[in-house]
């Protein structure tokens, strides 16, 4: 039986990038683009109609910025996965949409792969950040947080009791940015297994991205920010 395709809302306030990435899209079996949307509040109204799984919103645009209508959605269709598509590489824009609920951040000028892989992503419920940014995320709370001269406890046993050896391992490869297919090469298990691990560590730490999760490998101090985790 063939599986229903993942149901996408694009919204941007330029016509020629929104007919790109339709293009884009469409030579995915897996994928359909449902509506397409001009703005924050156009695209709040094809939510509410069309019922997307994944919602591939803009920041600049009129009327309503993509910042806040993203905050809506979540409020409003919690759901519903938004990953925010910008041209800017701004850290404001990475920590806003973080804030407002968004389950991945790219920008305009990643790889067709990398867009559709963010919309199945977002669609299991993962985020899909670059590396780098989700060092910069971690960063961010060293600065908000304990500091990153702090001495945070390191000892991988004693941080996040409730995980298993091997979970904090995943967590840690996550930390790192690996994808799944990444981790499973490395700890010599199958993607499906890691999936079950990164499921597992999400639940228990009651987070509902892989982002949150790595805050909270970083808090516990099972990771470091511009380092390699603790082995």
């Amino acid at each position: 039986m063939t599986a229903t395709p993942l149901r996408v809302l694009l919204v941007d306030d330029q016509p020629l990038l929104l007919q790109g990435f339709a293009m884009i899209l469409s030579t995915e079996p897996d994928v359909e683009v449902v509506a397409q949307a001009a703005n924050g509040h156009e695209a709040l109204a094809a939510v509410a109609t069309h019922a997307p799984d994944v919602v591939l919103m803009d920041v600049q645009m009129p009327v309503l910025d993509g910042i806040e209508a993203t905050r809506r959605i979540v409020a409003e269709h919690p759901q519903v996965k938004v990953v925010i598509l910008t041209t800017f590489d701004r850290d404001d824009y990475l920590f806003d949409a973080l804030d407002a609920g968004a389950s991945g951040f790219l920008l305009k000028n990643a790889e067709a792969d990398d867009l559709v892989e963010a919309i199945r992503a977002a669609a299991d419920g993962h985020a899909l950040l670059a590396p780098e940014v989700t060092m910069r995320v971690i960063g961010r709370m060293a600065q908000g947080g304990r500091g990153a001269d702090a001495d945070p406890p390191i000892d991988p046993r004693a941080a996040l009791p409730q995980l298993t050896e091997r979970e904090r391992e995943v967590l840690q490869m996550m930390a790192r940015g690996l994808s799944n297919a990444e981790i499973a090469a490395e700890a010599f298990v199958s993607e499906a297994t890691v999936k079950t691990h990164v499921s597992n560590v999400l639940a228990k730490l009651l987070v509902r991205d892989r982002v949150q999760a790595v805050i909270a490998a970083y808090e516990a101090g099972l990771v470091r920010p511009g380092c390699l985790p603790p082995s």
